[in-house]
């Protein structure tokens, strides 16, 4: 595991408040007493019903699916661990390509949503059943524009469909969630067709595997990955699947 370099206090910045000057430990002591008034209800997650509308396989080996659900370390970190998954990329979705910068989206302002690019064999795991271990263990779709601690419209819960079949099946399942009132208040999440992703820095890829005592990960992303096992355990791998491993074996 990384020590508390420069690249990880700015990330620190960007998650909880500005800590400039403060020593390493102070911050990471700053950021286990914000995180706990956070949502208490990190750990918990729904049990949801499959889709009723969702793609048949075709001939094609793999698929592309971007979603967005606050942080991208947790939504990353779940989708590397499901079975089926070739690829889980952290990076930007919504905005332009200059602006794609952890710095710059941090303001809130550029249009960005805080994404993840999951490359998937559609034989082993269908696009439907990615979105409901997104909306069921990967965050919380109701919540506006903020997930737990984090707020601003770079954290928006959003579906970016890379194909008019993606597209229909997001609305189609968000319809028949909020029908079937599965959630106390009506899902927001967005569907953003015809948008471009871009990698995020390499500090920000494989963070919860790499960082996995960080106060953040602890409290807001390891239950997420506990949940994923727990409801959706013929799809839960042990070893998830890493960018750092696909880059080396390049």
């Amino acid at each position: 595991m990384k020590t508390l370099s420069t690249d990880l206090i700015r990330i620190y910045s960007g998650r909880v408040t500005r800590f400039a000057g403060l020593t390493a430990a102070a911050i990471l002591l700053a950021g286990v007493a914000l995180q706990l008034v956070g949502r208490a209800s990190a750990d918990e997650a729904r049990v949801i019903p499959a889709p009723t509308m969702d793609e048949k396989a075709g001939s094609a080996a793999t698929e592309t699916a971007v979603l967005a659900g606050g942080c991208f370390w947790g939504v990353q970190g779940v989708f590397q661990h499901v079975n089926g998954v070739v690829s889980a990329t952290s990076g930007y979705t919504g905005g332009s390509k200059n602006a794609a910068h952890y710095e710059m989206v941090s303001g809130g302002d550029t249009g960005h949503a805080e994404s993840v690019r999951i490359v998937f064999d559609p034989h082993k795991v269908s696009y439907g059943h990615l979105l409901q271990i997104y909306f069921s263990v990967a965050h919380d779709p109701t919540e506006l524009n903020y997930q737990g601690p984090d707020t601003g419209t770079q954290y928006r819960s959003a579906i970016f469909p890379t194909s008019q079949s993606q597209a229909d099946i997001a609305h189609a399942y968000i319809e028949q969630l909020n029908h079937a009132k599965v959630f106390d208040a009506k899902i927001v999440t967005k569907i953003e067709p015809a948008r471009q992703f871009y990698a995020a820095e390499n500090y920000h890829q494989d963070f919860l595997t790499t960082h996995p005592t960080y106060p953040y990960i602890v409290i807001n992303d390891l239950p997420k990955i506990k949940n994923l096992q727990h409801l959706f355990p013929s799809d839960y791998r042990a070893d998830p699947v890493l960018v750092t491993a696909s880059a080396g074996a390049n």
